[in-house]
């Protein structure tokens, strides 16, 4: 039977209302499904992000890692140089240490050997400076190296010595024959030949004396020691000449009265 046209709208509506009826639950099941696979590729895709972030994270850690051993290896290096250096200046400042205690040393043996210089200086001046000698009512300048000669040969004839006192007199008179001293090492060079019994050699040495300088101090004891060496040469006659002109050329003199007394015990 034809159907009419309210007939087919209800059963147009009744279809789309089963359809409609038959879609609400159907879709659920559908958008389950479609909801995993989402859930699933998003899984997938931030596992993927995560994957690369961690490479791309070890990749820059890696890069990181690299970058620090290269700096590191460099801070070694730095650190190696610096302590080379470091040891360079200790052994420099040491070098420079010893290069001041060794010119402190070379400063010091200098101001010694200057020290020494000015002192062997002055010594020298000091010894070449005349001295003021006042010597048998006598005053003259005389070296000091001079004095010292004569000092020395006189030391020697108190010492009874007359052996080293005459040859020290004999030389000096040979260095200094015009020193100050010249006429009292006479004399006493005659007393040192004297003493060792050379009466000959010791008339001569009194009578040089005599000769050079008639009126010095010691000229009287000079003449009286002559008489002496000829009374011991048994030369008696002389002797008593010789007091006699003792006694005439200084009357008042001590050795003019031990001659007098002496000429009375001579025969």
């Amino acid at each position: 039977m034809p159907m009419s046209a309210f007939t087919r709208t209800l059963a147009g509506l009744g279809l789309a209302a089963l359809v409609g009826l038959a879609g609400l639950g159907a879709p659920p099941a559908r958008a389950g499904i479609f909801d995993d696979d989402e859930a699933r590729r998003a899984i997938l895709d931030l596992r993927q992000k995560l994957e690369a972030s961690n490479e791309a994270n070890r990749a820059k850690q890696a890069e990181l890692n690299v970058q620090m051993a290269d700096q590191l290896s460099q801070l070694k290096r730095g650190l190696l140089d610096l302590n080379n250096q470091l040891e360079a200046v200790r052994g420099e400042l040491a070098r420079m240490r010893g290069q001041d205690e060794q010119l402190a040393r070379d400063v010091a043996e200098l101001q010694r050997r200057s020290k020494d210089a000015q002192t062997g200086i002055d010594e020298r001046i000091r010894r070449l400076e005349p001295v003021s000698v006042t010597l048998d009512d006598k005053q003259f300048l005389a070296d000091p190296e001079e004095k010292r000669q004569y000092d020395e040969a006189f030391a020697l004839i108190r010492q009874g010595d007359f052996g080293a006192a005459g040859a020290g007199l004999s030389a000096f008179l040979k260095r200094y024959p015009l020193s100050g001293y010249a006429e009292s090492a006479t004399f006493w060079l005659g007393n040192a030949q004297y003493g060792q019994r050379q009466y000959k050699d010791a008339i001569a040495s009194f009578r040089s004396l005599l000769s050079r300088n008639p009126a010095h101090a010691k000229a009287p004891e000079a003449m009286l020691a002559i008489a002496n060496c000829q009374i011991e040469l048994k030369d008696s006659r002389a002797a008593r000449k010789t007091i006699g002109e003792l006694v005439q050329a200084y009357p008042k003199s001590e050795a003019a009265q031990a001659g007098r007394e002496r000429l009375a015990s001579l025969k």
